[in-house]
């Protein structure tokens, strides 16, 4: 059964928030997504991870979603939009750290995700969007999926959780 989701801004830090962030992340990274942590990692290393996100929301760097079960509120997906870039760059920005909860993956949350920041981009003046994934993953099948143009993969680029090297893939969108 597809979970109804809220998706929402978050824009200051909050203690309910960061627990349920830190517990996606525990999640994700628990069943390898590639997403700059090793393992062991902890929910301490989870929470000092989005207490410097959030840090840089409250400084107007950092857009940050999350896609929350409607009923429970719980957090099964976030995404970030990276606004601060030089100042050669004011139209562009980076998604980054896309991930969803391992029981609610192929379900649309990351669909919903990625159209939700590609509009707040848009509210922002930002209409070129770059982002990175794993090769091959089901994370740059939705980005193709979503009409994303992959650029190039980069081999041995970054490490699984668990030690092991991935290639990664980058892609760009130019919003209409």
């Amino acid at each position: 059964m597809t979970p109804k989701v809220t998706i929402r801004e978050i824009t200051i830090k909050e203690e309910t928030i960061l627990s349920g962030l830190a517990l996606l992340t525990v999640d994700v990274v628990q069943h390898h997504a590639s997403i700059g942590f090793m393992q062991p990692f902890s929910i301490e290393d989870a929470r000092r991870f989005w207490n410097g996100v959030l840090h840089r929301v409250e400084q107007g760097k950092v857009v940050l979603l999350v896609a929350e079960d409607y009923h429970s509120a719980q957090i099964l997906g976030t995404v970030q939009l990276v606004i601060d870039q030089p100042a050669n760059q004011p139209h562009r920005a980076d998604v980054a750290k896309m991930h969803v909860h391992s029981a609610a993956r192929r379900l649309g949350i990351g669909e919903q995700l990625l159209g939700a920041i590609e509009g707040e981009a848009i509210k922002r003046g930002k209409y070129v969007l770059v982002l990175d994934t794993v090769t091959d993953s089901p994370a740059s099948f939705l980005y193709q999926k979503m009409g994303w143009i992959k650029v190039g993969d980069i081999p041995e680029y970054a490490l699984f959780p668990n030690g092991g090297y991935c290639s990664t893939t980058y892609f760009y969108k130019k919003l209409e």
